[in-house]
């Protein structure tokens, strides 16, 4: 029987064989990636690159941790949990590719800190892909106008 049940520890998952047998490969499971995120965005806040940014724009940050560890879930356990779009979340930030390096030199420390070898070099190539999406959707949005959201869908609206 392949359903949640059969993944150990409880995991709710809408794929719950893929899920397991990546908790198997990497040794991450949940309790991993909620210190990997609690940890990552401590060093965020206190970094004097992003901190700032982040400051102006998140006071509650239990809401965005939560989300961010089921974010995180999905990404790394293929879970589904997060159900959002980060991509016009971040492209009105004022940031450059060299926020996104520090992001992925913070995310890769702490990943190095707390999953095992297979679990940080799992996490962390997600987390490579990521920032390198988000970089390119930042980028995409600053040149067409500096406060526009990119057209994720492929159509024919031509943006003069």
């Amino acid at each position: 029987m392949t359903d949640v049940d059969t993944i150990s520890p409880k995991v709710s998952s809408a794929r719950p064989a893929m899920t397991r047998e990546i908790m198997e490969q990497t040794g991450l499971d949940e309790d991993t990636l909620k210190i990997l995120v609690h940890g990552f965005y401590a060093k965020v806040r206190r970094d004097a690159v992003l901190g700032p940014i982040f400051a102006d724009r998140i006071t509650d940050w239990s809401p965005h941790l939560e989300r961010m560890v089921d974010f995180w879930s999905s990404v790394a356990l293929m879970t589904g949990r997060y159900h959002g779009a980060p991509v016009p979340a971040h492209t009105s930030l004022p940031v450059k590719s060299a926020h996104f390096d520090r992001w992925l030199d913070l995310f890769r420390e702490t990943a190095h800190e707390v999953c095992t070898p297979e679990g940080a070099v799992h996490v962390n190539s997600r987390a490579e892909r990521i920032a390198r999406s988000l970089n390119m959707a930042v980028e995409d949005a600053q040149r067409l106008c500096p406060h526009a959201v990119p057209v994720l869908r492929q159509n024919n609206v031509r943006h003069d």
